[in-house]
Order: structure tokens, then C-alpha cells, then sequence
């Protein structure tokens, strides 16, 4: 199969939904440390951790095998605090407690880097129902939150949290399907292709 770009993510979700704009594409995993730096943003924390992505891929690469790599992050925030993914169990309870009742901003970073380097935000807005201390246990029980941001995951079982969205759902789920579309454009990568 012909690729024409290389996805710095290890992330099923984000291979599917690159999937679905019909990109061509193999994945790299990059290797960065994904600490957040003091006083830094959300925003600026997943443009800075998308694009940290793509440039090691890309600088990875040898001159006859390069191809734009695109690279992402998403986060949670809420009242200004990042939830990253949970350590544990008592801390992944302790988001999802967190989050109960309230609303929420997910940002998604992506980054492309090729001959030149663009970077965009998606930020949306989420909101949770009151969740009992039962459903929460229940949910952290089933193993899918264990490695999300925010600690939970909007095309699983925590749908039946979210009693609204605004913003981009494929954002939330950690690829912002319009923003890409557009960079993959501004960069001549074609889409929906065979």
C-alpha cells in the first residue's frame, strides 16, 4: 500500500477516525515525555505535545523516507486543572468524580510537519450528568478508562454520562476530524481516496 503520511499515535481510536477521511497512512510510534510544564495552558500543552510528536517521527526519518507526520494529543480540563490519563484506579474514580455534574473542556492538538509545520486546537465543551459513587466504580470496573485523558471515553460506555456536547465529538474522541482535513488539505494530501 502507498502512504502518504506517517501517524505519530499509537492510538486506535486515532487510526480510525484517519481512517474514515480515507488518508493513506503508517503508524510511528514517538516516544516524548508528556509532562505538562508549569503555568502552561491546556491549549498550549496539547499543541506543544502534537507537535513534540510529529517532529520526532519526522526527525526520525531518513531523507528518502520522508513523508509529513502528523501528530496529536488530547486533554481534559476543568476549572483551569488538566486531567491527563489516571494513574490508578483512585485517581481515575477521583476524575470521574470530578467531572460529575459538570462541564468540561476537551482540546485536541494536531500538528503536521512536512517541508513546514502547522498546529490547530479543537476545543470542546462536554458535560457530564450526576454520577453515583456505584456507576463510577462500575465504569472504572470495565478497564476503558484506564488510559484516557479525563479518564473516560466518549465512544464508550461513558456516552451515557455526557448529557451534552459542544463541539467535535471526533475531537473528543482524540481527532479532530475537521481541523485534520483541513491541514491534510493545506498541505496537498489528498482524502477519500482508494
Amino acid at each position: 500500500m502507498d502512504v502518504d503520511i506517517y501517524l505519530a499515535s499509537q492510538s486506535p481510536r486515532r487510526s480510525e477516525l484517519l481512517k474514515q477521511l480515507g488518508v493513506r497512512f503508517d503508524v510511528r510510534v514517538a516516544d516524548v515525555d508528556e509532562s505538562h510544564h508549569a503555568g502552561e495552558s491546556a491549549e498550549k500543552y496539547v499543541q506543544r505535545l502534537a507537535s513534540e510528536k510529529a517532529n520526532a517521527i519526522w526527525l526520525s526519518l531518513s531523507e528518502q523516507h520522508r513523508l509529513p507526520v502528523l501528530g496529536a494529543d488530547t486533554t481534559v480540563s476543568i476549572a483551569g486543572e488538566i486531567l491527563g490519563k489516571p494513574a490508578d484506579r483512585d485517581e481515575g474514580i477521583a476524575m470521574l468524580r470530578r467531572l460529575s455534574g459538570q462541564q468540561h473542556e476537551v482540546m485536541s492538538g494536531v500538528a503536521l510537519i512536512g517541508g513546514k509545520h502547522s498546529v490547530c486546537v479543537n476545543v470542546s465543551q462536554v458535560r457530564f450528568r450526576e454520577l453515583s459513587d456505584a456507576e463510577i466504580e462500575a465504569y472504572w470496573d470495565t478497564g476503558e478508562p484506564q488510559d484516557k485523558a479525563g479518564g473516560y471515553a466518549i465512544q464508550g460506555y461513558a456516552a451515557a454520562f455526557i448529557s451534552e456536547l459542544h463541539g467535535s465529538y471526533s475531537g473528543v474522541m482524540g481527532l479532530p476530524l475537521y481541523e485534520t482535513a483541513r491541514l491534510l488539505s493545506a498541505f496537498n494530501i489528498p482524502i477519500w481516496q482508494s
